[in-house]
């Protein structure tokens, strides 16, 4: 069971295959070939994951990311509860790690509740994929289970949370939507006053 991996600098920490959408570019298409098997025959306990993140020596890595097959906010109480024991140790290059998540945003539509707080204390970075510039075609790479409702919810939680990280970052993938497009997730980002990353297709 793979729930630690390193991609370039960064340790990367796998923690369901679960995921509110399934988009027409996810990496579980052709993910094994870039990362290796990833896929969870059952999701690790919250002490599985703390235990092999603490195996690992935090000063190697330049940050920490949740971010596997699976959606990180599919398990936002279980995550949580790891950073907050990772912030709480007395060894400063665990306690003061660079941890980022990244998300599609739908935390509060899969919670069922307003999560934005949750992630204070916890996450120097949340990085969440805008994908599309508007609902309609946000469903059609995206396919939620939320419908059409997963893009504006993600858009509200980002401008929400953004009160209690110190960065949140929308992305989107160039070659998976017209140049035009992105654009207008620019000015989405620029809207709620939170960065756009364009990410190059893997």
């Amino acid at each position: 069971m793979t729930i630690t991996y390193t991609v370039g600098e960064s340790l990367y920490v796998n923690t369901t295959n679960r995921c509110s959408n399934s988009c027409d570019f996810c990496v579980r298409s052709h993910g094994e070939e870039l990362y290796g098997d990833l896929w969870l025959d059952r999701e690790p306990t919250r002490e599985e994951i703390l235990a092999d993140i603490q195996k690992r020596t935090l000063s190697d890595y330049r940050e920490l990311v949740f971010c596997g097959y699976g959606e990180p906010a599919e398990r936002l109480d279980d995550i949580v509860w790891v950073c907050r024991q990772l912030r709480a140790s007395d060894d400063p290059s665990v306690s003061g790690v660079k941890i980022r998540v990244n998300t599609n945003g739908q935390s509060d539509l899969i919670n069922g509740r307003d999560t934005a707080a949750d992630y204070e204390g916890c996450f120097d970075v949340v990085s969440i994929s805008l994908n599309c510039a508007d609902a309609k075609s946000y469903q059609q790479v995206c396919h939620s289970e939320f419908g059409e409702t997963a893009f504006d919810a993600l858009i509200d939680f980002a401008r929400r949370v953004k009160a209690h990280v110190p960065t949140v970052i929308l992305s989107v993938v160039r070659g998976s939507i017209p140049d035009e497009d992105i654009e207008k997730c620019r000015q989405i980002a620029d809207k709620i006053g939170v960065t756009l990353r364009v990410r190059e297709m893997l």
